[in-house]
């Protein structure tokens, strides 16, 4: 706990049995309550490898996809009266030493959400980023800042923190069950004006590591696009979208 508020760590899981552990063991369980882990239907053993650590498992009868996961993470974490909520990817991309430093700005009541950057401090290319996703994160999240009106370094880490309020209040259940569900979720947490804070993060790029291909990369970023003119237009009140709805479908506990 942090200033007697419950942390849960969630780890959206997909083909992560060799990584689950070793991100497991950088958490500080001395400060995280619990960590929860929910299986995509993976064709390898991340289930079982979850089961053998001090995990609370949870498993898809059937493939929900990256945003679908996260759904069913977030619910989970409600029903099991979670404060500050972290989003830890299990494949051993981003640092989960960091996890507890993001569920500190949330609990401190400072920030509502908290995101780990891996623009800030040069650790994308080192960390081995592609080059073209490299310069695709740049352009795509100038964009985003114009049209959202916000200045955040990226919107596409997917390592972050969110208050229970947040998860609650936001209709989450509008959004996606692909890849973009992660930009929906920041641009909603941003539009409906909840405060959002970074820290840096380096990141690691490797075999095993989860990573979409080049043609997922074109989609996500198309939709990226959609998202940002969403938001410009819902603030114009020309056009109006349900993931933008403050009254839209919540997670059921």
């Amino acid at each position: 706990m942090i200033d007697g508020k419950k942390v849960i760590v969630v780890m959206p899981a997909y083909n992560a049995a060799q990584t689950v552990k070793q991100t497991f063991q950088g958490l500080d369980l001395n400060i995280i309550d619990e960590v929860i882990l929910v299986d995509d239907h993976s064709r390898d053993e991340t289930i079982k490898v979850a089961e053998g650590l001090d995990i609370i498992t949870y498993a898809h009868e059937v493939n929900k996809g990256y945003g679908g996961n996260q759904k069913t993470c977030y619910a989970l974490a409600l029903k099991r009266d979670v404060d500050v909520c972290v989003m830890v990817h299990p494949d051993y991309q981003y640092d989960p030493r960091l996890a507890v430093p993001l569920a500190g700005m949330v609990a401190s009541g400072v920030y509502d959400c908290a995101i780990a950057s891996r623009i800030t401090g040069g650790y994308a290319l080192k960390g081995g980023m592609p080059f073209y996703k490299y310069i695709a994160n740049r352009l795509l999240t100038l964009f985003q800042n114009i049209l959202i009106k916000q200045k955040l370094s990226e919107y596409h880490t997917g390592y972050r923190a969110f208050s229970r309020r947040v998860i609650e209040e936001l209709p989450l259940l509008e959004n996606s069950d692909d890849f973009i569900f992660d930009n929906q979720m920041l641009a909603q947490v941003i539009y409906f004006g909840y405060s959002i804070g970074e820290i840096s993060c380096p990141t690691r790029y490797f075999e095993e590591a989860s990573s979409i291909n080049f043609l997922r990369s074109c989609r996500y970023g198309l939709g990226v696009l959609f998202v940002s003119l969403a938001v410009f237009l819902q603030r114009t009140k020309l056009f109006s979208f349900s993931f933008l709805n403050r009254n839209g479908n919540k997670l059921k506990i």
